[in-house]
């Protein structure tokens, strides 16, 4: 059974959306949730990088890289992506020689539940994962507090995942 990682960039509706996400998922992945918030990853900077990766990075770091296929999960903040997620790529982006594992040909899915429209953090993760070296499915899921998650769209992109 192949392992997914779902990473969620903050609490709320988000974190309901990926707990969502996992239950469907399960029937068909093994799945591991990561709320980034709770993670509460020090703020990356080159002084704190110089003391060492902390551990709780390097974990994630690891479990992204033992993973075949992943789901990021943002609101829109400030039409981009929240702190939290940027952060924890920093944090994985100088983990080791090998960090590029994480992300390299992982199919990604992203979602988010916004507010407000929510395309714009789309397009932003869509843009730096794929810089990072994931497989963005072309298929994303948006919800907000007028659009519930459609379980056959999830199931679809899925599909995909496997």
């Amino acid at each position: 059974m192949k392992k997914i990682t779902i990473l969620t960039a903050s609490q709320g509706k988000n974190a309901e959306l990926g707990q969502k996400i996992k239950e469907v998922a399960e029937k068909n992945f093994k799945c591991e949730l990561i709320d980034l918030v709770e993670l509460n990853l020090p703020l990356y900077s080159e002084d704190k990088e110089e003391k060492g990766i902390p551990e709780k990075a390097q974990d994630l770091s690891d479990s992204l890289s033992e993973s075949e296929g992943l789901v990021f999960i943002a609101p829109e903040y400030n039409g981009s992506v929240p702190p939290s997620l940027n952060n924890a790529i920093c944090w994985i982006s100088r983990s080791g020689k090998n960090w590029r594992e994480a992300f390299n040909g992982k199919t990604t899915l992203i979602a988010t539940h916004s507010g407000g429209g929510g395309h714009h953090v789309l397009m932003a993760m869509r843009q730096q994962l794929s810089f990072l070296g994931a497989n963005v499915l072309g298929r994303q899921l948006l919800t907000n507090y007028n659009k519930e998650l459609n379980i056959d769209s999830l199931n679809q992109c899925l599909a995909q995942m496997q």
